[in-house]
Order: C-alpha cells, then sequence, then structure tokens
C-alpha cells in the first residue's frame, strides 16, 4: 500500500495562522472541560469530601485498571444551560478497563444538584446504554442520585427517551447476557431504586449507600411515619434483610476491590473480528493537522493531509481517485485495524455521491468498518445539478449509509450543512460514534445562506406590502445569530448531538478505543434495499 506524501509547508503563513486559530479553540475547549469538572460548586465538592467520598471521576479511575485509558463521552452535556447549574448533566459516562474487559461505566456525580438528573442527564445515561448494546460491553453503575430534577419532570420522566428508557435498556442489556453491576455509593430515590434492584449483583457501601423508593419526606407524607433514612434504606437492612444488596463493604476502596473482583472471575469471551496488523505510527505528527485545517469552513485543503497524519504508516489505498473529486475514499488502518475512509473534499456531486454510494457497498461487503470524516455544505443544487439526478444519486449515498451494517464513525472536521450531514452519516445515521473538532459546525445551512433564504421567504409573504431596510436588516441579524449560535458545536454537545468535542491530535488514539470495541462484535450480514437506476 503507497503511502501518502504530504505538500504542506510547515513555514508558511496559513499553516502558523490556521495553528494559532486551532490553539485558540483548545484552549476554550480545555477551560470548558475544566469547568465541567470542578467549577461552580467549590461548596458542593468541599461537602462531599467532608463525607468521606470520592468525586465521581476519582471512583471511575479506582475501579479501572491502573494506566489505562478512560475514554469519556459527552462531558459538555448540559454546557450553557440551567444557568450553569449542571456541569456535565450531573453524570460521567464513558469506556475503561476492568481487569481487560472493556466495560462502559455510568457515574452520578453528586456535586451536582444532589446527582439529580435533569433532561440532558436521561439522554447521557440512555446513549451509554445504547453505546453498551451496539458493541457488547458489561455496565457498571456507580450510584450516588437524588432521582429527576423535579422542576423538568416533564422532559424526563414520560417519554420513549426519558427516564423509563434507562431501565428497559438495563433489562434488555442483562437478557441479551451484557452484564449489569452497581456500586451504591449515596442516595438511590424512587425511580433510582431500580437502577441497583434491576442489576444482575450489587455492592453497597455502609453509612453512605441507600435506597428507597419513597425517602422520608415521602413516607412521612404518605403514611405519617417518621424514620431515618438509614433504618429505612441503609446498607445493613439492603444487604441483610431485603436482599437488594448482595456484597456489603465498609468503604469505598472497599466497593472498588469487591467490583474488580466480580470482573475478574465474570468468564467474558473475548473474540476477534478484524485482521489487525502491528499498529505503526503515521509518518507525519498528528499535530500537525491543526496548520492544516482553516478554522474557517468555506477556506478549501486536501483533506488526504489529515488522513495522512490519522493513519498507520501514513499508507492509504485511494478507490477511484480520479472520479467524483469532491470526495475521497480508500482503505487504512488505525492502529492495526482496517476501515474505510469517506472524507469531503468539497462539495457532493452526482459523481461524488456515486463513488462514495459504491465504496460503501464494498466496505459492507468486506466487513470493514466505515470512518466518515465530515466537512461539507451539502449536496450540489442548481438545474444542472437536477438534471444529473442528484436527488436519485444522493439518495443512494443516504440508502447505503443507512444500511450498512458495518460499524460506522464519524468525525466533524468542518462544516456539516444539509443533506450532506445524512449522507456522511450523522447523529440521526445512527454512527458508533460520532466525534466533533472545536472547529466544527452542523446546521440546516450555513448562516449566510439562511439568512438569504428567510428574508426572501420574509419578501414573498408580505405579497407586495412595503418592507424597510431597517426591517430586513433586523430580519437578517436576527436569523445570522439564531444560525450562528445554533450551529456551534458546544450548542450541538450540550444536547448530546454528538459524543463529544475532540481536539484534532486526539482523533487517531480516540479512534482507535472505539475500534478496538468493534472488534469484539461481528457485524450482520450485509444486505441492501433496491436502489433507482
Amino acid at each position: 500500500m503507497q503511502s501518502l506524501k504530504t505538500r504542506i509547508e510547515r513555514d508558511s503563513p496559513n499553516y502558523a495562522r490556521n495553528r494559532a486559530d486551532h490553539e485558540a479553540l483548545a484552549r476554550t475547549l480545555r477551560e470548558r472541560q475544566s469547568w465541567v469538572v470542578s467549577g461552580n460548586r467549590q461548596r458542593e465538592i468541599s461537602r462531599h469530601l467532608e463525607r468521606n467520598k470520592l468525586l465521581a471521576r476519582d471512583r471511575i479511575g479506582q475501579v479501572i485498571d491502573p494506566c489505562s485509558p478512560f475514554l469519556e463521552l459527552s462531558t459538555l452535556a448540559g454546557y450553557g444551560q440551567y444557568e450553569g447549574q449542571s456541569p456535565g448533566a450531573g453524570i460521567v459516562t464513558g469506556i475503561g478497563q476492568i481487569h481487560g474487559i472493556p466495560v462502559m461505566i455510568i457515574a452520578n456525580d453528586a456535586t451536582v444538584k444532589g446527582g439529580t438528573l435533569f433532561p440532558e442527564s436521561v439522554q447521557k445515561h440512555v446513549r451509554a446504554q445504547r453505546i453498551a448494546a451496539e458493541n457488547r460491553l458489561p455496565c457498571l453503575y456507580l450510584v450516588d442520585s437524588g432521582g429527576a430534577f423535579l422542576p423538568t419532570q416533564d422532559r424526563t420522566f414520560p417519554g420513549k427517551d426519558h427516564f423509563g428508557n434507562s431501565f428497559f435498556n438495563q433489562c434488555r442489556l442483562s437478557m441479551d447476557g451484557l452484564p449489569q453491576i452497581a456500586v451504591v455509593l449515596g442516595g438511590c430515590t424512587a425511580g433510582g431504586a431500580y437502577i441497583p434492584a434491576l442489576c444482575d449483583e450489587v455492592v453497597i457501601v455502609r453509612g453512605i449507600g441507600r435506597i428507597f423508593l419513597g425517602g422520608p419526606p415521602i413516607v412521612k407524607a404518605a403514611l405519617k411515619e417518621i424514620v431515618d433514612p438509614e433504618t429505612l434504606g441503609g446498607a445493613e437492612l439492603h444487604t441483610y434483610k431485603s436482599g437488594v444488596s448482595d456484597i456489603l463493604v465498609e468503604t469505598e476502596e472497599q466497593a472498588y476491590q469487591a467490583v474488580r473482583g466480580i470482573f475478574g472471575k465474570m468468564n467474558w469471551p473475548t473474540t476477534q473480528t478484524f485482521d489487525r496488523r502491528e499498529s505503526r505510527d503515521p509518518l507525519y505528527d498528528a499535530d500537525e493537522i491543526t496548520g492544516i485545517v482553516p478554522v474557517d469552513y468555506k477556506i478549501g485543503y486536501d483533506v488526504r493531509e489529515v488522513i495522512a497524519r490519522l493513519v498507520d504508516a501514513s499508507e492509504f489505498q485511494e478507490f477511484k481517485p480520479s472520479y467524483g473529486t469532491t470526495i475521497v475514499t480508500g482503505f487504512a488502518h488505525i492502529h492495526g485495524y482496517p476501515i474505510g475512509i469517506v472524507a469531503n473534499n468539497g462539495i457532493l456531486f452526482s459523481e461524488s455521491a456515486l463513488k462514495a454510494t459504491h465504496f460503501i457497498e464494498l466496505c459492507n461487503q468486506r466487513g470493514t468498518p466505515l470512518l466518515f470524516l465530515q466537512n461539507t455544505t451539502g449536496y450540489m443544487v442548481g438545474q444542472q445539478a437536477e438534471e444529473r439526478g442528484i436527488a436519485k444519486d444522493g439518495a443512494k449515498m443516504v440508502a447505503a449509509v443507512a444500511c450498512a451494517t458495518v460499524p460506522k464513525y464519524t468525525v466533524f472536521i468542518g462544516a456539516s450543512f444539509g443533506a450532506g450531514n445524512y449522507g456522511m452519516c450523522g447523529r440521526g445515521f445512527e454512527p458508533r460514534f460520532l466525534f466533533t473538532w472545536p472547529n466544527s459546525k452542523v446546521a440546516t445551512m450555513s448562516s449566510e445562506t439562511a439568512e438569504t433564504v428567510l428574508v426572501d421567504v420574509r419578501r414573498n409573504g408580505l405579497k407586495g406590502a412595503a418592507v424597510t431596510d431597517e426591517e430586513i436588516d433586523e430580519l437578517k441579524e436576527r436569523v445570522r445569530d439564531q444560525y450562528d449560535t445554533q450551529s456551534d458545536p458546544y450548542y450541538a454537545t450540550s444536547r448530546l448531538w454528538d459524543d463529544g468535542i475532540i481536539e484534532p491530535a486526539q482523533t487517531r488514539d480516540v479512534l482507535g478505543l472505539c475500534l478496538a470495541l468493534a472488534d469484539r462484535v461481528p457485524p450482520a450480514p450485509a444486505r441492501f434495499r433496491v436502489f433507482r437506476m
């Protein structure tokens, strides 16, 4: 396989400017991630530690294998919402190894509103369970939660993807042979009591772990019964009398040793799906990506330069390099795992869509996972494009992505607008994982295009009535502000439209971790729907 040759001039002004722009974005990302971990709640953190309780991420560090990676997901969920009162949506999710077994870990952060659940908390919890199902991962729940955040109950309780769905998922995961383990490290109130009750095995810590369907205030209101929390639902009651807990320990540290003991004796099968090769570093430093990719998506570049810094030995067997050149397709390896790459190199024309469709079919037939590197303003429009069949050719690409049964991964490395989001495997097309870079944007269209379209719609709707320049300027500004705000990557990640924002240089290693999970799960047989001529 031939290695890609870089043409980047590292001493050029454009390279230096791009790096400076990306470094500014990276500083913002790191500051906001730090704020999620420890900002805006020093009093709550101090009180939590005074109770001899560990913080959520320290708990995870205690239970996973020493010096092993932890892939945290959706760190910035809830960011910019609830007047800054929901850092990380009050829950930490991610994948770590316990005795070499990849495990989905879901940990409540009790320093955020007592671990109560916002709508985004539930979305994050449910998303983690779906990832566990797709990648056949056991689940570990580190429970320390006050249940639903009552002021938002209408968006957390009754719907299909609300809190009840997490219990449904828990039952189905266990039914499918995926172990469900809980450690009770605080309150499990109301619906939260079902998290440990539905698990296969439960560890509870004396003095801090409590489980009850109705806490003391509810018991008092309903039965006029006065009872303290420990008597009502403490560790001894649930271990010696109710049987909800299986193992009682004295400290958190003992709890994590007990959990490691459970996973150490789990008899978890290890299989290998892919023809994995020895991992080889790219020929070029991944840190150079920030000098290659402009922050402004309207400035073009050759996406092969990005690929050369992601794939093993920078080797890339390009598919149909001379046809449909606004999309780049080809075969490579990342950390030894085979991968088929579909990367935007401009707007999507009919030829680009047909080429991508052909390539996706090939990967699906061969069982090769797919990686989509999104930077597109969408499919080509206009009379000529319509005559050439952009609608049906784009539909073929969309259908191929929807019907592909191999693992799919998506990274937004620039713009993700319009139907291009769908054809390049956006969130609605269920990639196994979707990550974004800090320079990315996702919307139906750019703010500039939306401004033009909506002003024209407004004028046509008035049917000849007089419109002042001031009204038009006000409408333009309002539309521009809306689209600039809602296409921002932090707006998207706050609402869990992705699995997290990552820095460009981290992309190769993050994808390597994701591919390692897929190596344990054979893909479903390849099948396709009928394609139009």
